[in-house]
């Protein structure tokens, strides 16, 4: 391993933990993880992808970073983990497929490359490359060239989208182009730090046939699977119902593309390998939420901090992580930038005063968690969001208005909303959270109360931010992944 090795991390992005550890679905990540460490108690600073995105990249919580449904940005009053690795002598990249992790939300900062997969356009104004030599002759149509503001944008993406639609592919092997053609085209011998977003098995699940097949249930067809309605927000207002069969076929779909995921996972280690770079490189592959699919009556990643979320995969492979082992000690992502700093040898003092996790690479020597606080600030969509698309808010729905935080130990979970709703969970005895044992613990609320509330005191809170506007395109954008604004 390089004294500044490669440092490449992989969001999986909406990837519940117990289908990413499952090797039937994801073969190449438990591969990783058998030859490196895997976490089998990380946690997610959010259920969603603008604020846990914005925690993954500041090392802070979104109390602090001020990220969520209520500003949807991320300020420039924090530093963000590539400025470190730029300023120690990295090239600093990023692929995003996910439009909340754009350069609009604030997400290019440190980064000496940011590419936005689902634009056929990038801000340097070249024409991307495009999946294959048919679509690359009918993109020429659009241009060469297109300038910042040109109406010929709006519709290069819409065309752009077109193909990823057929081809049941949300920019992933586009994405994974790119970084082959990236890593076999470098010059450069200066270490590299790549950010990598994936949007499977993100809303709206349309995986290939060939990943999805193997996880049906028995007698079930491909066709049959994407005929039932993925429609979340219909769910929860009781506007569809959806029957246990008719869940078990969303969630082979959803386990395909996981599986699809994992195939691209493959395919970046490959490029990794034919460019010399494999062992020279720390690999990191997470989540920035899981999902729920009919889970606690829910639809979607949104209203809760139930497990089905906020736990997320976390493997580390290369360098120290090589080995082949569990860690079973309680991880935060707000963990990974310091311990990717140590990774790379990097110190950046002033950086690491805003980090509110701790390292827990294998010499920093430092004491495991005694607790992880995952944060919901506020509902997305709002209540006025959904009764814009929906017509109307059932009374039952209206209970989710809340904001959420959550403080987990190696044994128990309290969930306290803004509604002054509490809940207790007994994580040994119930992993799924289905009792309230609030009630029959009191000492353990008490105490849990206590932490929480020490916690909230010891965050640099971000406080009231001004609302931010989003771009049309991008609203539809973000619309088409079932956000609502």
């Amino acid at each position: 391993m390089a004294a500044q090795p490669n440092v490449v991390v992989v969001v999986a992005d909406t990837t519940r933990v117990d289908d990413a550890y499952d090797s039937q679905v994801a073969p190449t990540l438990a591969e990783l993880a058998t030859s490196g460490t895997r976490a089998t108690r990380a946690v997610s600073a959010a259920p969603w992808t603008l604020p846990s995105h914005a925690s993954l990249l500041t090392g802070a919580p979104p109390s602090a970073h001020g990220a969520h449904a209520d500003h949807e940005r991320l300020d420039d009053r924090l530093p963000v983990l590539p400025e470190p690795f730029r300023a120690a002598g990295y090239e600093t990249v990023c692929v995003s497929n996910n439009t909340w992790l754009s350069a609009e939300s604030g997400f290019d900062r440190g980064f000496d490359e940011f590419r936005q997969m689902w634009q056929l356009v990038q801000s340097d104004n070249a024409l991307s490359e495009l999946v294959d030599e048919t679509e690359q002759s009918r993109a020429r149509l659009v241009a060469r060239k297109l300038f910042d503001g040109n109406p010929l944008v709006n519709a290069a993406n819409t065309l752009y989208r077109g193909f990823v639609r057929d081809r049941a592919d949300d920019g992933a092997e586009r994405s994974t182009a790119w970084i082959a053609d990236w890593l076999a085209d470098r010059s450069s011998d200066d270490p590299f730090f790549l950010l990598v977003n994936y949007l499977e098995p993100h809303l709206e699940y349309r995986p290939p046939r060939e990943t999805t097949e193997r996880h049906l249930p028995e007698g079930a067809t491909y066709e049959e699977a994407m005929e039932v309605p993925q429609e979340p927000w219909e769910y929860l207002a009781g506007d569809i119902d959806l029957s246990d069969r008719d869940l078990a076929l969303i969630r082979a779909l959803y386990r395909g593309e996981i599986t699809y995921f994992d195939e691209q996972l493959a395919a970046l280690r490959t490029a990794l390998q034919a460019a010399g770079e494999w062992e020279d490189t720390v690999l990191v592959v997470t989540a920035d939420h899981g999902e729920n699919i009919g889970d606690h009556g829910l639809m979607d990643h949104q209203y809760c901090l139930y497990d089905t979320l906020v736990r997320v995969p976390l493997v580390l492979h290369g360098g120290a992580f090589t080995g082949g082992t569990d860690l079973d000690d309680l991880v935060s992502l707000l963990d990974l930038p310091p311990t990717l700093l140590d990774a790379a040898g990097i110190e950046a003092p002033d950086v690491r005063e805003g980090f509110h996790g701790t390292s827990f690479h294998p010499d920093a020597e430092t004491p495991a968690r005694e607790f992880a606080v995952s944060e919901y600030m506020a509902p997305q969509p709002s209540m006025a969001a959904l009764e814009r698309n929906l017509g109307r808010v059932p009374d039952d729905l209206r209970t989710y208005d809340r904001s959420l935080r959550a403080i987990r130990t190696d044994e128990y979970k309290l969930v306290r909303g803004s509604d002054g709703s509490e809940r207790l969970y007994d994580l040994d005895a119930d992993p799924g959270e289905t009792s309230d044992v609030s009630e029959s613990h009191p000492a353990v609320v008490a105490d849990l109360t206590d932490a929480l509330d020490d916690w909230l005191d010891s965050v640099d809170a971000a406080g009231e931010r001004e609302s931010v506007s989003i771009g049309a395109e991008r609203k539809a954008r973000l619309e088409q992944l079932g956000y609502l604004q």
